[in-house]
């Protein structure tokens, strides 16, 4: 049997020539990829995964360049050849890049022409590599759009992205990337912009498709949850360089390198059990690469460094047996000796702290989780905010002078009732109308219908939907928004203090001295040197710039926080971060937060209460812990089984979410239960006519289901709990 890998990478070093300086974004990179098996490259941004995936198909543009290494790439029984050698241009690798090796990109909004329809796209693949006529590769797209689960392939072929949802696009550049079989897929980030029902479908869909073809994959990606659900193999990367590498259960039940386990235990593990407690951040920041340090690159955020030997030589590969390798000081022979324990392959080995569970995993804590009752919770039994009847239309078509020809339902009738200092959590697939209903409460958007009745500090009540100009600016100060993207939310070409000093300015709360002083403190409370005020946003990370938005919203002192999926967009441990200050600053300040998010092992870590949003409507609200130990509607409980977990003991069965991805027109909603159309407990004579009522199932539960209270819903699998608190 061949066990030569289909694509074998070695000291490869792809090198960027800036104004600025020499960066190392690939810098030594060794991994193989076995034929048939999925390899996840896992690590924060920065560290090189994409461009090590770019590199393979020779898609690294100027001022990058591969100066070293090489990459062998076998197929077909045919003698490998280094890929580096090719001309980026020529014909060979032309040849090989999507006829032999496919690549699905991370957003496929951008990667997709919006001038050509889906059709274009698939033919100009299927001509270009097969061969094939105008109409042989016509009817091969259709043939591909229904294998990855398109529904009406025939229709979707002449539609064209903007008008296909963002599941649908990434289908759909799934399609191309596997139209000439590939015998590798490189998906990078594939599913990181999706919500996890999405998410889990692509998933089984990409392991489906690699059954079929016998395919292999290289997956890269950030969120060790989805590297836990197909992996075989995981490459840990930090700045340029692999940190270790190994099996799944390996790298999930008994990782070797301080950054793998710092990884594993930022994770917001879903639990079942409403605790709340402080992830375990890593200290810092991945460096910039201009700013490499010497030595280990992951020494100045490593609580294990050895001062005099970590700082100044670059960490030996050692192996614990012949998959297993921690590029790590800890286990070299050079650096100790004498009577330590011994480590597989007979390496000195220094415990660390165990991080994930499994049978091997040691039992000492390595975080305290607090009980929930010691988290800030509701201060008082009235609500801060009441919602009643909120609806958000917006008409299709129609113009000066003619009539909408329809009405989308973002926000239809939906109430809701948050508690002073508590977390509501706000739950979803993306298009049922979170961040719409969130944007009507803080009035940036203007309402169809109902009531938002905010509570003074007085005790009276305000309707805010009336109020307008003056009258609303006061409940502008009280209720603020942190926005998803810390990269579009933030105006390049104002300076930190003019981004967080703005409401105060504009309100007329502070100005001259005064205002800078807020800011200053602002800043420091967030964890930003009040010396930077200076900068623009260009010159700070994600998860700096995420802290910059907090800054803003809190400037004037709010008592409601909307935050719209604030760590979305933010690597896990930069998440963690962010999640401990939003818990922090609520503690220090006081506040009450609406959480958007549709990542629910996040929402259950930082919720007291949880409501569950589908196609406009409230389906279900429930006490975090309850909700997820025990849903009352079906679609609460489909989230819940497609959530993926970073445990290879618990992963999920294929095809175990019950539920078609394809959400209903919200401009046509289905009649009677909007959910019928894809629940598997829907009886059509009843649930496709009668519209169920939000109604009480236990205490301070509700769920707008029909059988709600009857049907046995499953939620949080607990039978695998870890062992070792996270």
């Amino acid at each position: 049997m061949n066990r030569e890998p289909l694509l074998r990478i070695d000291e490869l070093q792809t090198h960027f020539f800036t104004p600025e300086g020499l960066v190392k974004a690939v810098d030594g990179v060794n991994l193989s990829v076995p034929a048939a098996k999925t390899v996840c490259v896992v690590g924060e941004s920065g560290c090189g995964k994409s461009i090590t995936a770019r590199s393979v198909l020779r898609l690294v543009e100027r001022p990058g360049e591969i100066v070293g290494g090489s990459i062998h790439w076998r197929s077909n029984g045919a003698a490998p050849v280094d890929l580096t050698s090719l001309d980026p241009d020529g014909p060979e690798i032309r040849r090989i890049r999507g006829g032999e090796i496919g690549m699905v990109f991370q957003e496929p909004m951008a990667s997709l022409s919006p001038m050509y329809t889906i059709g274009a796209h698939l033919s100009e693949a299927l001509r270009l590599h097969r061969d094939m006529s105008k109409e042989e590769a016509r009817e091969a797209s259709i043939a591909l759009l229904r294998r990855v689960g398109i529904p009406q392939p025939e229709r979707r072929l002449d539609s064209y992205p903007f008008q296909l949802s963002g599941g649908m696009c990434q289908r759909v550049m799934i399609a191309v990337a596997i139209s000439c079989e590939p015998a590798l897929l490189i998906a990078d980030e594939p599913t990181t912009a999706l919500d996890v029902t999405t998410q889990a479908r692509i998933l089984d869909l990409l392991k489906d498709l690699q059954e079929q073809n016998d395919m292999a994959m290289m997956f890269i990606t950030h969120d060790l949850g989805v590297v836990a659900e197909i992996a075989d193999e995981v490459v840990v990367m930090y700045l340029g360089r692999v940190a270790e590498r190994g099996t799944a259960e390996q790298i999930f039940e008994d990782p070797k390198h301080p950054y793998t386990q710092a990884l594993l235990r930022s994770i917001p593990t879903v639990r079942g059990s409403g605790e709340r407690g402080r992830l375990n951040a890593i200290r810092g920041m991945v460096p910039h690469p201009l700013q490499r340090p010497a030595g280990c690159p992951f020494r100045t955020r490593c609580d294990h460094a050895i001062a005099g030997v970590c700082d100044t030589s670059s960490p030996p590969a050692v192996s614990f047996d012949a998959q297993q390798v921690a590029y790590c000081h800890l286990y070299s022979d050079d650096v100790f000796s004498g009577d330590v324990q011994s480590g597989a392959a007979g390496h000195p080995l220094i415990p660390l702290e165990p991080t994930a569970p499994g049978p091997s995993a040691r039992t000492t804590p390595v975080a305290t989780i607090p009980d929930r009752a010691s988290a800030p919770g509701p201060q008082s039994s009235l609500p801060l905010l009441s919602v009643r009847g909120l609806t958000k239309h917006y008409p299709i078509g129609g113009g000066m002078f003619r009539a909408p020809t329809g009405t989308v339902q973002a926000v239809d009738a939906v109430d809701l009732d948050i508690l002073p200092g508590e977390t509501m959590g706000l739950v979803g697939e993306s298009g049922c109308g979170k961040t719409t209903l969130g944007r009507c409460i803080a009035r940036l958007l203007d309402t169809t219908a109902g009531e938002v009745r905010y509570r003074r500090p007085d005790g009276r009540e305000v309707d805010l939907i009336p109020l307008r100009g003056r009258g609303l600016r006061e409940y502008r100060q009280q209720i603020r928004v942190i926005f998803q993207d810390p990269f579009s939310s933030l105006n390049p070409r104002m300076t930190l203090q003019q981004i967080v000093g703005e409401p105060l300015r504009v309100n007329g709360l502070a100005s001259g001295r005064e205002l800078e002083d807020r800011v200053a403190s602002m800043l420091s409370r967030v964890g930003l040197r009040p010396e930077y005020m200076r900068r623009y946003p260009h010159a700070f990370s994600g998860g700096e710039r995420q802290r910059i938005n907090i800054a803003r919203a809190l400037i004037t002192e709010p008592r409601l926080v909307i935050a719209d999926e604030p760590v979305s967009a933010l690597d896990v441990s930069v998440r963690a971060q962010i999640l401990n200050l939003l818990a922090d600053l609520q503690s220090e300040f006081g506040l009450t937060y609406l959480f958007i998010s549709h990542d629910l092992s996040v929402v259950e870590h930082i919720s007291d209460r949880v409501t569950v949003m589908y196609l406009g409507k409230v389906v279900e609200s429930a006490p975090t812990a309850e909700l997820y130990q025990q849903p009352s509607h079906p679609y609460t409980e489909a989230l819940m089984r497609a959530v993926p977990v970073a445990d290879v003991s618990r992963r999920r069965k294929r095809h175990e979410v019950h539920m078609s991805d394809d959400l209903p027109d919200p401009a046509s909603p289905p009649p009677g239960c909007r959910f019928h159309t894809r629940c598997r407990h829907a009886q059509l004579d009843r649930c496709s006519s009668e519209v169920p009522e939000l109604r009480s199932v236990g205490d301070g539960q509700h769920a707008s289901c029909h059988f709600a209270g009857e049907l046995a819903l499953t939620g949080v699998d607990n039978s695998a709990s870890p062992s070792v608190s996270r």
